[in-house]
């Protein structure tokens, strides 16, 4: 029997992305406290922008505007690598934590662009 999706809560790329937020909030909380209204409030902006995009996308009936939400997601995962990195340079976070997080993102972004080829073809 196959497994029906009826909440964005199911959609895989929504679970990776939350597991990625919860990992953001938990390495920001390691970042100099002047970051608080820099680095830590883009991080954790970002990584929710993504799972809030997957969700209003999930909800959306027309395949255009479905995409066009899940669009809007990828390129906050492009977001949260960038300020990994910048992260990474200014010594915030480790290379090998980063390198983990900044993996997961292209996996994710991986998956992100599958469900919008998916959508699309709907069209």
């Amino acid at each position: 029997m196959e497994n029906k999706i009826k909440n964005f809560t199911d959609l895989i790329v929504w679970q990776r992305g939350h597991r990625l937020v919860i990992d953001i909030y938990k390495t920001t909380l390691n970042f100099p406290k002047d970051e608080k209204f820099g680095l830590i409030d883009q991080l954790r902006r970002a990584s929710i922008s993504y799972t809030s995009n997957i969700a209003e996308g999930f909800g959306r009936d027309k395949p255009n505007d479905k995409s066009h939400f899940y669009t809007m997601a990828l390129g906050s995962l492009y977001e949260i690598q960038n300020q990994l990195i910048i992260s990474r340079d200014l010594e915030y976070v480790n290379s090998k934590q980063c390198n983990i997080m900044i993996d997961e993102c292209i996996e994710i972004s991986k998956m992100c662009n599958a469900l919008i080829k998916k959508v699309k073809n709907f069209t």
